[in-house]
């Protein structure tokens, strides 16, 4: 029998439902799915969802309906049907779900079945999750046979199928063969994927497997040899590496591998972990580390002072200075820099030479860069031209972003530039320099006429231009690089509060710029009207080596408070 079509008020949701399906709770399709409606409409509507549940039931929805809807046209399959008939995809969504639940037995289930399955062609990703899967379990004794047989199984097949494994893949194989003690395999895993080239690249981790492989069986010239594999992939040694090499140089008695790795935790890591300290301890405690002497570079002291100088002060970088046992300490240092253990203060250090030039040359270019790129109808003066003004007169101790420091807390209805904030910093910094030297304020052209204009400002502002306190940057060009370049040049202070994390100071070498930061930055704050300058630490919290051949390593602490830090004392019984 036919059923009629029912008759609908305007006002309601098409939902054509005959009485006998209305009572069955179980959740059918809509017909059409497709349906515009009103806000009021919907409002005053009851809504009711059809979805096509297990039930087989013969009815003919489309002559309830009406007209059949374009989108249910039988040439046209529902999307998400389609996809969820897919096995592979359904395969794996299931393995991501294993490796969300760290079950192995399962993920490994249903690869078998796949491998058994004619419907399921394995792909990269359905590899990749597997490997991933199994070197996840390398540190569960109850499971690392398992996972390490059976992830070999699960490559080779992966490789026998004419997939290339990408870093991802080789990162896990190579943690299942260290696991086995085949630091060579990880090792050639790795070459394999230089070799190939292409989009995938090797990264820290796919590394580590095979460098702490080789440090942990004493291997040392393996490890050596990983290490210059990573440096001509540009890859960059963090602290877990630098101390496993660290460790079996000790361990092998190799003083010059400890002392050049001493000084790569100093550039890369900074503080050191517990664990790293008792590395360090172990190697100045032990007889090698006594009879090391510095055959005769102790007795130049000119030579060190001038090195620690090249080098920006904290280290030498020499050698070895000095001679007989060493006396190894923990204690701290006072706020000033003074080691509490053997009275040494500690130095402040600043970038070297070199980087320094790189990185005043890289501002000079990127300044140069942006002139060229400037379609503004103004003309632009020159950078050179400050260059060349600075050159003059770049007798200054600290370069000011004047409008960072007129601009400081100025959001409210009647806020404005306020000269005389720029003013108590001028003043402060003039009191504050023990050569009663001015700072130097730069500020764009545009805000100096501004400040010209007003009757209340012109004569310290004029006063500022006429005693080359005050420097206009010209019309078109950016401030920021004029403060920046003149405290780089001038290896001065910065007052700013500006965090420098604009695209255009992310051209900077990272690493480099964030240590100039730490050594330069003047960061300020104004309470109720009064100013207060948090000037850089007076010492630097990072290993430092002094041309009397002493050692001080800071160790991490959990609430890294300066104060209650730790640090290593590390000393000849002869000094």
């Amino acid at each position: 029998m036919k059923l009629k079509k029912p008759s609908l008020p305007s006002s309601s949701l098409l939902c054509a439902v005959p009485p006998c399906l209305s009572q069955i709770r179980l959740p059918y399709r809509l017909i059409p799915r497709r349906v515009r409606v009103s806000s009021a409409t919907f409002a005053n509507a009851k809504l009711v969802t059809l979805r096509n549940h297990a039930v087989n039931l013969h009815i003919d929805y489309y002559s309830m309906a009406g007209t059949r809807h374009h989108d249910e046209s039988p040439s046209k399959p529902n999307k998400k049907q389609k996809g969820s008939r897919n096995p592979e995809k359904s395969l794996l969504i299931n393995l991501h779900s294993c490796s969300k639940r760290k079950d192995l037995s399962a993920a490994l289930a249903l690869y078998e079945a796949a491998i058994t399955s004619s419907d399921i062609r394995l792909s990269q990703q359905h590899f990749q999750s597997l490997l991933y899967l199994c070197s996840a379990f390398i540190s569960d004794p109850s499971l690392q046979t398992l996972a390490i047989d059976r992830g070999f199984q699960i490559f080779d097949r992966m490789v026998s199928s004419g997939i290339s494994p990408n870093e991802s893949s080789v990162t896990a194989v190579a943690r299942l063969a260290a696991a086995k003690g085949d630091g060579d395999y990880a090792f050639k895993l790795v070459k394999d994927l230089v070799a190939v080239g292409g989009v995938s690249v090797p990264r820290l981790r796919t590394y580590a497997p095979a460098l702490l492989c080789f440090c942990e069986s004493l291997e040392a010239d393996k490890g050596y040899e990983v290490e210059d594999h990573m440096d001509a992939s540009g890859i960059i040694l963090e602290e877990a590496e630098i101390s496993a090499l660290l460790k079996v140089s000790a361990a092998t008695g190799r003083e010059n591998k400890v002392y050049r790795y001493l000084h790569k935790l100093r550039d890369c890591v900074g503080c050191v972990s517990e664990e790293t300290s008792k590395t360090i301890e172990e190697w100045f405690y032990g007889v090698k580390a006594s009879e090391v002497c510095d055959n005769g570079i102790g007795s130049n002291i000119e030579l060190l002072r001038a090195a620690v100088l090249k080098n920006g002060g904290g280290w030498h970088g020499l050698g070895w200075v000095g001679e007989g046992k060493w006396i190894v300490k923990i204690g701290n240092v006072s706020p000033a820099g003074k080691c509490l253990s053997c009275s040494e203060h500690l130095a402040c250090v600043d970038t070297n030479e070199v980087d320094t030039e790189n990185f005043v040359n890289s501002l000079v270019a990127l300044a140069m860069e942006r002139k060229a790129k400037m379609n503004s109808c103004e003309p632009m003066a020159d950078f050179s031209e400050f260059q060349e003004w600075l050159e003059k007169h770049g007798d200054y101790e600290a370069i000011l972003d004047g409008a960072n420091i007129g601009l400081y807390q100025q959001n409210f209805t009647d806020g404005g530039f306020s000269l005389p904030q720029l003013e108590a910093v001028v003043k402060e910094l003039y009191n504050k320099s023990g050569n009663k030297k001015q700072p130097l304020i730069l500020l764009h052209k545009k805000r100096v006429n501004a400040l010209l204009g007003n009757p209340n400002h012109r004569n310290l502002v004029e006063e500022w231009i006429n005693n080359n306190v005050l420097y206009a940057t010209p019309p078109g060009s950016n401030d920021d690089w004029y403060w920046l370049y003149a405290a780089a040049k001038l290896k001065c202070l910065l007052v700013t509060n500006d965090e420098m994390r604009d695209h255009i100071f992310e051209l900077l070498s990272n690493s480099f710029f964030q240590k100039w930061k730490e050594r330069h930055q003047v960061r300020f704050t104004f309470v109720k009207g009064c100013l207060k300058l948090e000037m850089p630490s007076p010492f630097s919290v990072v290993i430092q080596e002094s041309e009397k051949g002493s050692w001080h390593v800071p160790i991490t602490s959990q609430d890294n408070e300066e104060s209650s830090r730790s640090w290593m004392c590390i000393t000849r019984q002869s000094l």
